[in-house]
């Protein structure tokens, strides 16, 4: 289906917003005049800066052009020939990145089940096993997913618990950071709390679905790998030629905290659709609603009915779970509006 003004708010993913108002603004800004490529402007000068500022003086900012690529570039930073990568197996990198970091890096991805996709320290030690075994890939980083696949959020003691551990088996920790804003914004603490005083090793930072228009940056906190950015960016296809649209982009997002302004919003949309769903019989909400996520099962025909007028997906058809998105601009009305169709479409 089609998406256009003659229909509904799209609940499918943040992805389907617009751009927001005040990166636009910077966007056009940074279009002034001409300017050198690569990243050598002073614009992407500008980000770097930021990112030293939000993340600690030892961070090191690298604009990107999307959130598979800055996983890429941000775990081949870390990675061998022979090595492996402990993760969820939920997490995007083995379910919808197209086995990019088996075809593209080379490694096994080690996945552990979860109820609620975030690892704990014992599923890394579970998988710990085959370290030496010249018969086994040898597991080198853990990644994790702020926001998980299923909308849940590591808190910063979570995540430091599983940088302790990870670091005492002479692994790293990489965080995909895709919603990280959501994160932050829904346990109420600065970025840095999640990333740099957690443990964290690399990780991206999401733009793209919180406000921003083919924008994301892999930030690097351990100072002895930042040197191999470059190069496996250039390689990996993720260095663009009129990078200062991308940092000016990431900048906006950095100041005055528009990430959290973005971010909370559109938590508090997914919130609000969670609580009106409250009182619509034979739903139930599947997965704490801690982000811009609200993943409900819901009777297959009234999901059929939906879709017809609605843009979203499911995520477990055989259960009947869907996935509904909320973004920075979907409004109190779009989610009204939803909650009086899902309830026509599921009578009392």
């Amino acid at each position: 289906m089609l998406i256009d003004s003659t229909y509904p708010k799209s609940f499918a993913s943040d992805n389907h917003a617009g751009v927001h108002p005040t990166i636009l603004e910077a966007m056009a800004a940074a279009n002034e005049g001409d300017a050198p490529a690569y990243g050598d402007d002073r614009w992407t000068a500008a980000f770097q800066g930021r990112v030293k500022d939000v993340f600690g003086s030892g961070a090191e900012g690298f604009p990107v052009l999307n959130g598979a690529g800055a996983n890429m570039v941000g775990l081949a930073l870390m990675l061998g020939r022979y090595d492996g990568i402990i993760c969820a197996d939920s997490a995007h990198i083995a379910t919808h990145e197209a086995g990019a970091a088996e075809r593209l890096l080379g490694v096994k991805l080690i996945t552990v089940p979860t109820e609620d996709g975030k690892l704990r320290p014992d599923d890394i030690t579970s998988r710990l096993g085959g370290i030496g075994n010249p018969h086994e890939s040898q597991p080198t980083v853990v990644s994790i997913s702020q926001v998980t696949e299923l909308g849940t959020c590591y808190s910063p003691a979570e995540i430091a618990a599983l940088a302790e551990t990870a670091h005492a088996s002479g692994l790293r920790l990489h965080v995909d950071g895709a919603r990280l804003a959501n994160a932050g914004a829904y346990l109420d603490c600065d970025l840095s709390a999640i990333t740099t005083d957690a443990g964290v090793d690399v990780f991206s930072f999401g733009g793209t679905k919180n406000g921003a228009l083919a924008a994301e940056a892999v930030v690097v906190l351990d100072a002895s790998l930042a040197h191999a950015v470059p190069f496996l960016r250039r390689q990996s296809l993720q260095l663009a030629s009129k990078m200062r649209f991308i940092s000016a982009q990431l900048s906006a997002l950095l100041a005055d905290e528009l990430w959290r302004q973005n971010a909370e919003h559109a938590n508090a949309m997914a919130k609000r659709l969670a609580d009106g769903l409250a009182d619509v019989p034979g739903v139930s909400i599947a997965f704490p609603v801690q982000s811009n996520a609200v993943f409900a099962a819901i009777p297959h025909d009234a999901g059929a009915a939906l879709l017809e007028r609605y843009l979203f997906h499911y995520w477990d058809e055989a259960t009947g779970v869907v996935r509904w998105m909320t973004a920075f601009d979907t409004t109190e009305q779009h989610v009204d509006d939803f909650l009086d169709d899902i309830r026509k479409a599921i009578p009392a």
